[in-house]
């Protein structure tokens, strides 16, 4: 059928829609002249098939009737048969039902042809997307950093980029088939529970290994999903070796650092208590009686010793300040905090100007310095049902300064803070001595100031060299 509609269109229907009804026309008014002007035995009347068939294609089917009308009209004019109305009245209706039915069924055909070229046309461009959506996401796999890999059930390896063959030390083609256990031994697992309905998208951390042997951290994140050749595994691997390492030293810095700073808190209290015990010390020296003790020279002895103790060098090392993006360093902080403040049922104001210059510090030591204030806000809010902490940040003069306030009611004694080990303080003290000490570290500073029912911590910054103010 669609065949024969294309064909039927393709002689039939070139050209506009008043070019076809005029051909049509003409070809109507010939027919009628030729009946008129021939004699009466010879039929025409078929000859009104053709322009049914032209009309047919681009017109509604009421005005194919009309149509279909004129052209039973014309061949009964021109019939040299006697009209009667019992016979006339049926042999009309034969020739309307010739003509209409032509017409209709013409016109059926070239709308199913157009129906079905918009069907083509339009699976064409299905596949065209499709392809280029393949194309895409073939690039998108081929040029990713991260190793992507894919397995069927029993754990063959089907798929694998250009970056799984330089992590894992595979020659090019060589991985599928090969079983995606020997270099991700973790996901043993999974293929365990394959057989539950359950599907796993999930990230895990675990050890993975290479084509000779080396093994290495990875963040693996991996998916499940079913086929019609059964359970598939998509896995996107990345090498987090070096992360690893780099956080590893970072924490070891940060431990001799607040090590250092806190021993140094500890030889300070005991040098101020061998000062008090070398006074009393000197002046039992002026008693006759103990002159020659072996116990009082014992003592003098042990003080010496403490104070040779207490007086070793403990300042810290080299700093590892760096221009730091504090934009960045906040959003982080803002992440961390969150789930916090939310157990803790305390609000969080948030004022922080955007476009913040870069600042000169230690990453590892001002979080820590942020993490540590935070805490102690939160500690102090513990109790009321009204918590709030507002945190804002902004440029003043030649400097950046965040300020953390809280509702926890204030210090009671201000003149005690950034001291170790206070006398009748519910903790050491070390965290906010710490922080200043990080902060001095870098050429920053920390002061307290009262707020309305709480507490007001300024942390202020060095701005990089060279960046606007």
């Amino acid at each position: 059928m669609q065949q024969f509609g294309k064909v039927i269109h393709t002689a039939f229907f070139p050209g506009s829609k008043r070019a076809i009804l005029a051909r049509a026309a003409l070809l109507i008014a010939v027919i009628a002249m030729l009946d008129w002007a021939t004699p009466r035995d010879v039929p025409f009347r078929l000859l009104y098939l053709l322009p049914m068939v032209l009309v047919g294609g681009v017109l509604e089917p009421w005005q194919i009737a009309i149509v279909a009308l004129s052209c039973t009209f014309l061949a009964e004019v021109f019939d040299d048969l006697v009209w009667r109305l019992h016979i006339g009245v049926y042999r009309d209706l034969l020739y309307f039902g010739a003509y209409c039915g032509t017409g209709m069924f013409v016109r059926e055909v070239n709308r199913n042809r157009k129906i079905a070229l918009e069907h083509l046309g339009e699976i064409a461009r299905q596949n065209e997307a499709r392809r280029e959506a393949e194309e895409q996401l073939r690039i998108l796999i081929e040029s990713s950093p991260a190793a992507i890999l894919t397995a069927d059930g029993s754990g063959a390896v089907l798929m694998a980029n250009e970056a799984a063959y330089r992590m894992l030390n595979v020659a090019a083609g060589e991985m599928p088939g090969r079983t995606i256990h020997r270099y991700l031994p973790s996901l043993r697992n999974v293929y365990r529970l394959g057989g539950s309905q359950q599907f796993f998208r999930t990230v895990m951390q675990a050890r993975a290994q290479r084509e000779d042997g080396e093994t290495f951290l990875a963040d693996i994140c991996f998916s499940t999903y079913r086929t019609e050749a059964g359970l598939r595994l998509a896995v996107m691997v990345l090498d987090a070796s070096e992360q690893f390492r780099s956080h590893e030293v970072a924490g070891l810095h940060q431990l001799l650092s607040a090590s250092r700073i806190a021993i140094g808190a500890f030889s300070h209290e005991i040098r101020n208590i061998c000062g008090a015990i070398e006074a009393v010390h000197q002046n039992l020296a002026h008693d006759q009686s103990l002159a020659g003790n072996r116990d009082f020279e014992a003592l003098g002895n042990l003080i010496v010793a403490l104070e040779r103790i207490a007086s070793v060098d403990l300042r810290q090392t080299t700093s590892r300040s760096t221009e730091i993006d504090l934009d960045a360093l906040l959003d982080e902080l803002k992440i961390v905090i969150a789930p916090m403040l939310e157990e803790k049922d305390i609000s969080l104001e948030w004022r922080v100007d955007s476009g913040l210059p870069l600042v000169w510090a230690d990453r590892p030591s001002l979080m820590q310095v942020f993490l540590n204030l935070i805490t102690n806000s939160i500690r102090a809010m513990a109790t009321r049902d009204d918590g709030v902490l507002s945190i804002a940040a902004g440029v003043r003069e030649d400097q950046v300064v965040i300020e953390f306030i809280d509702k926890g009611g204030g210090v009671a004694h201000p003149e005690n803070l950034f001291q170790p080990f206070q006398n009748g303080a519910s903790s050491s003290g070390l965290g906010l001595y710490l922080s200043r000490a990080f902060l001095r570290s870098f050429s920053g500073d920390i002061r307290y100031q009262p707020a309305p029912g709480g507490a007001c911590f300024v942390v202020s910054l060095s701005i990089a060299a060279g960046q606007p103010v």
